[in-house]
C-alpha cells in the first residue's frame, strides 16, 4: 500500500468517473500487439522490511574490507565528513526551487559559489548550475553547440564513456540529428586526430573529445581545437574524473565543457544520484542549458543573489527554451562545493597527485595496453590468465580488480581497466600486481 496507494475501491471510481468499467476499457484504444499480456519476468514484490533486509544483505557482502580498484566512469575517493553535514541541513535537505530570492538566498548563493568553482575548475567563464550526469551533460552540450551553430552533425570519440556515447545517440536521433565516431590511435590509446581532420565535414556542429578519455589517457585538446575550428566546428571537451582538473592544465582551448562530479564527496550510490555540469566561454551564455544564478544588489545595497536569463520552457516560449523542466541537481552539486571549499587549490593538487602516484605505481611492472599518459585510470592486460579469470582470483584476496573491456570494446576483449586512487593501499596493490603480472 505504500507504493502503490489506490484501492481497488479507490480505481473503480476513478474509472467509473471517466465513464468505464474496467482497465481494459481504459486501454481499448491500445493496439493490441502493443498490450502485455502475460505477467513480466520480474520476481514477485517484496514488502518494505523485506526489501530493507535485501539491501542490507547486499550492503554485507561488499562491507568487510573488499579493496576497489574500479573506475570508468565512478571513482572511491574519501568523502570529507562535513560534505554530509552540510548537505543535510534541514535548510539545504529540503528546498528545491529557488524561485522566490528572498526566501532562497541560501540555495542561490550556494549554486552561484558552485558555478564559480566550476569556472575557476575548468578554465571557463561561465558554468550552469548542474547537470542530472556526465553523460546527460554531453547530450545537452552537443545540443546546445547545434544551437550556436546551425549544424546538426555531432563528432564523437571510440574512446569517449561507452554510456556517454549511448547518451548522446539517443538524444540526437531523437532530435532528427546524426553523430559520427573517429577512431583511437591502437598504440597510445588517444583519439586519432589525423582521421579526425579527414573526417570532418561542414555539417559538423561540435567535435566531443574526453580526457582523461575512457581508458584513462590523457588527450591533446589544444590540437583537437584547432582542428575542429578549422572547419568551423565547435570543442566540446568532456571529463569523467573530475580529481583530474587538480594537476592537468585546465581545458581553456574548448569551446564548452561537459563533466562529472562524482568524484567531489559524491556517493557511487549504486550509481547515483550524480551530477553532471556544463561550462562554456560568455558568448555562449544565452544557449546554456539548465539554471544560472546570478549575483546582485538588493534595494539597500547588499549582496543578494537570483535565478537570471531564464532559460526554461516554464517561463518563455518552448521552441526558444534551451532547457526542459529538468534542470539541476542543487542537492548533489553542494556536496561537490563544500568538497572543492574543504580541499581548496592546493589540496585539490595534492589529492590529484596522490592520484597519479598510486596509479604509477600500480601500473609498474604490468603489461599495459597503451603508451599515451595517463592519469589514475589505465587498460592492462593479464599474463597468463583471461581478465575474467584474473577477476575470479582477485575477488578471492576481497579485491575488486577492474572492469572487464569486452562488454564495451571487442578488440579489447582480453585487457581490464584498472583505476587506483587515494583510497587504495600499498598491499592491495601489490596483490593487484601479483595476479595480473
Amino acid at each position: 500500500m505504500r507504493y502503490l496507494p489506490n484501492s481497488d475501491a479507490d480505481r473503480q471510481a476513478m474509472l467509473a468517473a471517466c465513464g468505464l468499467s474496467s482497465l481494459e476499457d481504459l486501454y481499448r484504444h491500445v493496439p493490441e500487439n502493443a498490450l502485455i499480456r502475460e505477467p513480466l519476468k520480474i520476481p514477485p514484490g517484496m514488502s518494505e522490511y523485506e526489501i530493507m533486509a535485501y539491501f542490507r544483505a547486499q550492503a554485507e557482502k561488499m562491507a568487510h574490507g573488499y579493496a576497489s580498484f574500479l573506475g570508468a566512469g565512478v571513482y572511491a575517493h574519501y568523502r570529507p565528513v562535513l560534505c554530509d553535514v552540510i548537505a543535510q541541513r534541514g535548510e539545504f535537505l529540503t528546498s528545491y526551487t529557488p524561485y522566490q530570492a528572498e526566501y532562497a538566498q541560501g540555495t542561490l548563493q550556494s549554486i552561484f559559489e558552485f558555478q564559480t568553482l566550476i569556472c575557476q575548475l575548468t578554465g571557463m567563464e561561465v558554468a550552469n548550475a548542474s547537470m542530472y550526469d556526465g553523460s546527460t551533460a554531453v547530450a545537452e552540450a552537443a545540443m546546445m553547440a547545434y544551437r550556436i551553430t546551425g549544424r546538426s552533425k555531432f563528432f564523437a570519440p571510440l574512446n569517449l564513456h561507452p554510456e556517454y556515447r549511448q547518451v548522446l545517440d539517443t538524444a540526437a536521433h531523437n532530435a532528427r540529428m546524426s553523430v559520427a565516431t573517429y577512431p583511437y590511435d591502437a598504440a597510445t590509446g588517444q583519439a586519432d586526430l589525423a582521421a579526425l581532420e579527414r573526417l570532418l565535414d561542414e555539417e559538423t556542429a561540435c567535435v566531443i573529445l574526453q580526457s582523461p578519455n575512457f581508458f584513462g589517457v590523457v588527450e591533446d585538446v589544444r590540437a583537437a581545437a584547432e582542428i575542429a575550428h578549422r572547419r568551423g566546428a565547435l570543442l566540446v571537451v568532456v571529463f569523467t574524473e573530475a580529481v583530474s582538473l587538480g594537476l592537468l592544465e585546465p581545458p581553456r582551448d574548448a569551446d564548452i565543457v561537459a563533466g562529472e562530479l562524482q568524484s567531489f564527496a559524491i556517493s557511487p550510490s549504486y550509481g547515483g544520484p550524480f551530477a553532471g555540469v556544463i561550462a562554456t566561454k560568455e558568448k555562449y551564455i544565452r544557449q546554456i542549458p539548465g539554471r544560472l544564478a546570478g549575483e546582485t544588489r538588493d534595494q539597500d545595497g547588499n549582496r543578494a543573489f537570483c535565478l537570471t536569463l531564464s532559460t526554461r520552457e516554464q517561463h518563455i516560449r518552448r521552441e526558444k527554451a534551451t532547457s526542459n523542466i529538468c534542470t539541476n541537481q542543487a542537492l548533489v552539486a553542494l556536496m561537490a562545493t563544500v568538497f572543492l571549499s574543504v580541499y581548496g587549490k592546493q589540496g585539490l593538487r595534492e589529492l590529484a597527485v596522490q592520484n597519479l602516484s598510486k596509479a604509477h605505481y600500480l601500473a609498474g611492472g604490468l603489461e599495459l595496453r597503451f603508451t599515451g599518459k595517463f592519469f589514475n585510470e589505465f587498460v592492462v592486460k593479464p599474463r597468463r590468465m583471461t581478465p575474467q579469470q584474473a577477476l575470479e582470483r582477485l575477488l578471492e584476496k576481497k579485491i575488486l580488480g577492474g572492469v572487464a573491456l569486452a562488454r564495451f570494446y571487442p578488440e579489447l576483449a582480453d585487457c581490464l581497466l584498472v583505476c587506483a586512487t587515494e583510497m587504495n593501499r600499498r598491499e592491495d596493490m601489490d596483490a593487484l600486481k601479483e595476479v595480473l603480472a
